[in-house]
């Protein structure tokens, strides 16, 4: 999306929540909706918007959410709001920033991981279409229990923002309610925070208390309805959960409108940065992780966990497969059930059928690894390199201790523990000589009769 909006833009994310009613350690905003930070879904929404500034309000000592935000911002500013006295008060913290800037400025909540940029550019547009001082999102739910009331002079035009608590019976009967964000003219914000109060009853600022200034100050204030899933806030465990649902449904959608298909879509879940291509069929029950990306034609079986894998076209994978981070899988591949690849690259039209773990290992092309083979990568102390080659085929229930390679076309026999190179076409075997005792069964269980 490109952004419609002609003015400079500012954008501040109300993040200082302490988040109580989470009942966690870990700061609000930080709690993940499809393995993402809900602060990076708000920062997401707004980065089409190409926004010259955004500013972060955090509370104090909550350095993850700094980090984090430069992670993914590096050019990210912070204001630290040093008490939380209310929403108004938090946008007043960023009153010295505004000083001399012109142009829109955004606020929005750092727990609203499901905004749309769409819907902010919209807003940004209404603002400046009808030159109003704040354009704000309203909604129209079922039930506006809860929720602050807009009172209007004839749509889309907002006298006041009434709180549910303060409502009379006749403006309960409203049900357009505040989305909870706003774009304001910036010089006009800057000028207001100066005359915002707080509430006698709590001593807190309300942001919403600017619509009644605006209109005061003889300029008009502008709703740009939005749709009800959008707004929804995370307070608890609950919400997450809710909004979790939301945004995997959102995902399945694109996944589905952009050629893949699931027979289950409710039992899928997806990650945010999941790439799916076309023709692929996913089977119920299937996860996927950070950084994945699927190409066209391949089919994942149910009950498969992946990340941090690409698997190319043509590939089979699962039931029951275990994909994890560096792994490729190749063209036309397959990693079948109770198998387990771990920083591997699994060659065009190679398998690994069933009951195995290759780790830290280069699969050539074709070759065929048997059930129950294991790569040893692992010492205790370091991990090593495995490399098997073009169309090598190892044998059942084989151990190949790392570091080894295995040569083009080799054979490794079923049971065998392999702890030398094998060369190209060479068969290498490794296991102790069988013995037959006759008649040894008979006498050992007789033994046990009498010693019974």
């Amino acid at each position: 999306m490109t952004a419609n909006h002609k003015h400079k833009l500012v954008s501040l994310i109300l993040a200082a929540g302490n988040g109580r009613r989470m009942k966690s350690d870990l700061p609000k905003v930080m709690h993940r909706i499809a393995g993402k930070p809900m602060i990076e879904h708000v920062l997401s929404a707004l980065k089409p918007l190409s926004p010259e500034r955004v500013i972060t309000i955090i509370a104090p000592n909550v350095d993850s959410v700094k980090e984090h935000v430069l992670s993914v911002a590096p050019d990210g500013h912070f204001i630290v709001q040093e008490k939380a006295l209310g929403t108004g008060h938090a946008v007043l913290a960023a009153r010295d920033e505004l000083a001399g800037i012109t142009g829109t400025t955004l606020v929005v909540y750092g727990d609203t991981p499901l905004i749309q940029p769409s819907t902010l550019n919209a807003l940004l547009q209404s603002r400046e279409s009808h030159k109003a001082a704040i354009a704000l999102l309203g909604m129209y739910p079922e039930d506006p229990t809860g929720y602050g009331r807009l009172v209007m002079n004839g749509e889309p035009y907002v006298e006041r923002i009434v709180e549910c608590r303060d409502a009379t019976s006749a403006e309960k009967d409203i049900h357009w309610v505040w989305g909870g964000v706003m774009a304001f003219e910036t010089t006009f914000l800057y000028e207001a925070l100066e005359a915002l109060q707080p509430s006698k009853v709590t001593g807190e600022y309300y942001l919403t208390k600017l619509v009644e200034i605006a209109n005061d100050m003889g300029f008009k204030v502008v709703m740009e309805p939005m749709d009800v899933t959008e707004a929804m806030g995370v307070n608890t465990r609950m919400q997450l959960a809710e909004a979790e649902v939301v945004m995997q449904w959102r995902l399945r959608e694109r996944a589905l409108e952009q050629g893949a298909t699931m027979l289950a879509p409710e039992r899928v879940y997806l990650h945010m940065d999941t790439k799916i291509g076309r023709d692929v069929i996913i089977q119920p029950d299937v996860y996927f992780g950070p950084n994945v990306t699927v190409g066209n034609n391949v089919e994942i079986r149910a009950f498969s966990h992946i990340e941090g894998t690409v698997i190319e076209d043509g590939a089979v994978i699962g039931p029951f497969a275990r994909l994890r981070p560096g792994t490729v899988v190749g063209e036309g591949a397959h990693v079948g059930n109770f198998v387990e690849l771990k920083k591997t690259k699994l060659g065009k039209s190679a398998k690994a059928n069933h009951l195995s773990y290759v780790g830290d290992t280069d699969v050539g092309e074709g070759a065929n690894i048997g059930a129950g083979t294991i790569t040893c990568n692992y010492d205790g102390i370091n991990k090593y390199d495995t490399k098997i080659g073009k169309n090598a085929f190892i044998g059942s229930n084989s151990s190949l201790v790392a570091p080894v390679t295995i040569g083009e076309g080799a054979i490794i026999g079923a049971g065998s523990v392999i702890t030398q190179d094998v060369e190209a076409n060479a068969l290498g075997v490794a296991r102790a000589q069988q013995l037959n005792v006759p008649a040894k069964a008979t006498e050992i269980r007789q033994r046990k009769r009498k010693n019974g």
